[in-house]
């Protein structure tokens, strides 16, 4: 597959294209979130190759990627428990991309009960 030039602005662009995706961040990190679950971001860890992206799915759904098409999605150590592949940027296209979107969406949107952003969400102090 020919070399891309997709990057984040390219994810937020799709994303945010799916009903109640917002543009957050996740370990300082530019991130997609909704209602307030992780959806999508760039990997904070440096295990990560440069210019990938962190995609939310189901185990099942990553072994499946990860058979297929090993070029394009890996896991590192770090990241093995977690539900969620990690995407080389310059080796999707905007399709596939949308697709890999409309996934986590489904993923992250399946059980998931609303909760608030995290910069709104109550403080819990010491109790007395």
């Amino acid at each position: 597959m020919p070399r891309s030039t997709i990057n984040f602005d390219t994810v937020r662009k799709i994303g945010l294209t799916l009903p109640g995706v917002e543009e957050s961040t996740a370990y300082g990190q530019p991130a997609l979130k909704i209602h307030g679950k992780l959806l999508a971001c760039v990997p904070a860890n440096r295990s990560a190759e440069p210019a990938s992206l962190a995609v939310r799915m189901d185990f099942d759904d990553r072994a499946e990627l990860l058979a297929a098409d090993p070029d394009v999605y890996y896991v590192t150590d770090h990241y093995v428990g977690y539900t969620g592949v990690l995407v080389r940027l310059s080796r999707v296209n905007p399709d596939v991309l949308r697709d890999l979107l409309g996934m986590a969406y489904k993923f992250v949107t399946r059980n998931a009960a609303p909760r608030p952003p995290a910069r709104k969400r109550r403080k819990h102090g010491p109790t007395k």
